[in-house]
């Protein structure tokens, strides 16, 4: 794409990319799936905090087949080396940050476990440090961060109260295994955790929305609770009170996962492991609503900008 603006509007098939050449520690893959995430939006639009140089390929997720070299047919996930991303045939990956796709999950899966569930990964575990039987509450659990937040609170057995955007993505979230579902168009979500809890609120909170659900979230937190905030999607950056904080003993906790990728690559490989062992357990699998050919890519990343799917999209390679 050769200009900034609306996913639907600037993205545009090209038949004439050369194909990326790697360079040293950089592995050539030919992309078998991409998963479509928020920041592709973003990154569009220019709001993102990376900024490729125009022209450049969106598409920050895959799964991908080594091309050539001695790991040449290798599967592999991780996020492709921009201005190049994922929504092509051809892509590059820092080798160090490649990991093996796991074999239980498909093409389409496999892309779409990286980024949402490394993200859930670090909040629920290495910041909120969520235990067994403690009450999760995830914003957006049908979105692709939310189920996996979902689906790893679940399986680290904590109780999951899922608010979603509408009756068609609570059933998502009701076939992911949340314990209560909240539909935020129909009923209040800090009267409804409230109701759930017997008053005590929420001990860990997943927050990938802000605004409002950032705000009401401060109204249901458990004493000694952790409000997890992960990113920005209603567009709204809220500013905490901290008083409020002190004076009900929760914490406000910061993820962006990005940096453990610099600050602690070690720590993204061990969560990779874990996340595969879960998949090989079947106690996570990416929920990918509807897969598209490269084509599709634009309408794909706009319905996702829009906030009109559920789960993952997927766009799938040749």
């Amino acid at each position: 794409m050769g200009e900034l603006g609306e996913p639907a509007a600037v993205m545009r098939l090209a038949e004439d990319v050369a194909r990326p050449v790697a360079g040293p520690g950089q592995l050539l893959v030919r992309v078998r799936a991409a998963a479509v995430n928020f920041p592709d939006a973003l990154m569009v639009r220019g709001q993102y905090q990376v900024r490729p140089p125009l022209p450049f390929t969106p598409g920050v997720e895959l799964c991908g087949e080594v091309a050539d070299g001695p790991r040449r047919g290798e599967r592999l996930i991780g996020n492709p080396l921009l201005p190049q991303g994922a929504f092509a045939e051809y892509a590059l990956l820092d080798a160090a940050a490649a990991f093996p796709a796991p074999e239980a999950l498909d093409d389409a899966e496999a892309a779409a476990l990286h980024i949402g569930y490394q993200t859930a990964w670090f909040a629920l575990h290495r910041r909120a440090r969520l235990r067994a039987g403690e009450t999760l509450l995830v914003h957006a659990a049908a979105g692709g961060v939310g189920s996996a937040a979902l689906q790893l609170g679940r399986a680290a057995g904590a109780r999951v109260i899922a608010v979603v955007g509408g009756p068609a993505k609570a059933e998502a979230a009701r076939a992911l295994g949340a314990d209560v579902v909240v539909a935020r168009t129909e009923r209040d979500f800090v009267a409804a955790v409230k109701e759930a809890t017997g008053g005590r609120g929420a001990d860990v909170v997943f927050d990938p929305v802000g605004g409002a659900a950032y705000t009401g979230s401060t109204k249901c937190v458990a004493f000694e609770g952790r409000i997890v905030v992960v990113g920005f999607a209603a567009g709204q950056i809220p500013a905490p009170a901290l008083n409020h904080a002190l004076v009900k003993n929760y914490s406000i906790l910061g993820l962006h996962w990005g940096l453990y990728n610099t600050q602690d690559p070690q720590a993204v490989r061990a969560a990779h492991e874990e996340l595969t062992k879960l998949a090989d357990q079947g106690a996570v699998r990416p929920l990918v609503s509807a897969r598209v050919p490269l084509a599709g890519a634009a309408d794909a990343v706009q319905r996702v900008a829009d906030g009109l799917s559920t789960g993952r999209i997927a766009v799938l390679g040749d």
